[in-house]
């Protein structure tokens, strides 16, 4: 490889010392099953990660960019065994060692049950944190069955006996996803808007006024409409746009409140010509370059 033409696969895991970024792969869609979706999310962190590392760094930004590359640790992927709750909490112990260590951890999903073992790792390190979602459903059901799935994450961490979950806040909701129950119990907790009344400067100066200083962030890619994201576990007639999507992601990278991220419900057993896949390495590529920029 020509150094006139670098990849990311040129400075990510190579010989990283003091870490700053740390790439968790989860690949479950045990959760989407409970929940009655379409599975394949389960395949989706290797794909992402390998479309991940074909990318160059910024040619502008590009001395930030590769610093922070060369701090970013290879994709770790966990062993899901389709336990859930087991893999919740081998995921929440992953997250609290990576936090513990002052190093921002990724997470590649899998479905959004991957959030829930996500917030577990601020619950076992003991702290406060905000949850931002991007996602056309609120996420706040009850159990199936007496068994938590990939809609019910964020009700798990707003009941959690910790009782670190802060808030919890969703963008991009689609009207015709949402209960009436389900809105007014999130709008109980922190804010929850429509897709139509996105902004995006408004969803990032909305960062600044959480008193806390921990932010998790998570992005569902059925936010995103299905032209641009056809291969989710549940396809979006509607959606915000891709470049709101990306423009979002480099923001939340950006913000220092921000210390973790996942990215979930790429399903790619649906996807067009890897659409989707590339359009999720192409958001935690703009992630990386907000953190690098921060």
């Amino acid at each position: 490889m020509s150094s006139r033409d670098p990849r990311l696969r040129d400075y990510i895991g190579k010989n990283v010392t003091q870490p700053k970024v740390s790439l968790i792969g989860f690949p479950s869609d045990e959760g989407v099953k409970i929940n009655g979706g379409r599975i394949g999310a389960s395949k989706a962190p290797n794909l992402i990660y390998k479309e991940l590392l074909k990318l160059t760094p910024h040619p502008v930004h590009i001395d930030k960019h590769i610093k922070l590359l060369q701090k970013t640790e290879s994709l770790i992927m966990l062993n899901c065994s389709g336990d859930l709750p087991s893999d919740h909490e081998n995921l929440g112990e992953k997250v609290s060692d990576t936090l513990s260590d002052q190093i921002l951890p990724v997470v590649f999903g899998g479905g959004h049950e991957t959030a829930f073992g996500h917030f577990l790792g601020y619950a076992k390190s003991e702290l406060p944190v905000n949850i931002v979602n991007i996602d056309a459903h609120a996420d706040v059901r009850e159990f199936k069955n007496g068994k938590a799935h990939s809609g019910s994450p964020f009700r798990q961490a707003i009941e959690h006996q910790s009782g670190k979950c802060r808030s919890y806040n969703v963008y991009g909701l689609n009207p015709a996803s949402v209960s009436t129950d389900h809105l007014a119990f999130v709008q109980k907790q922190g804010d929850a808007v429509f897709e139509q009344s996105v902004s995006v400067d408004a969803i990032l100066n909305r960062l600044n006024l959480f008193n806390e200083e921990n932010i998790m962030i998570t992005m569902d890619m059925d936010a995103v409409c299905h032209a641009d994201a056809p291969g989710v576990s549940a396809p979006n007639a509607s959606g915000i746009n891709k470049e709101d999507w990306l423009t979002l992601a480099y923001g939340f990278g950006n913000h220092p409140k921000v210390t973790s991220f996942d990215l979930s419900e790429v399903n790619p057993e649906y996807d067009r010509d890897h659409q989707t896949v590339k359009l999720a390495a192409l958001t935690v590529w703009y992630f990386l370059l907000g953190v690098a920029l921060r």
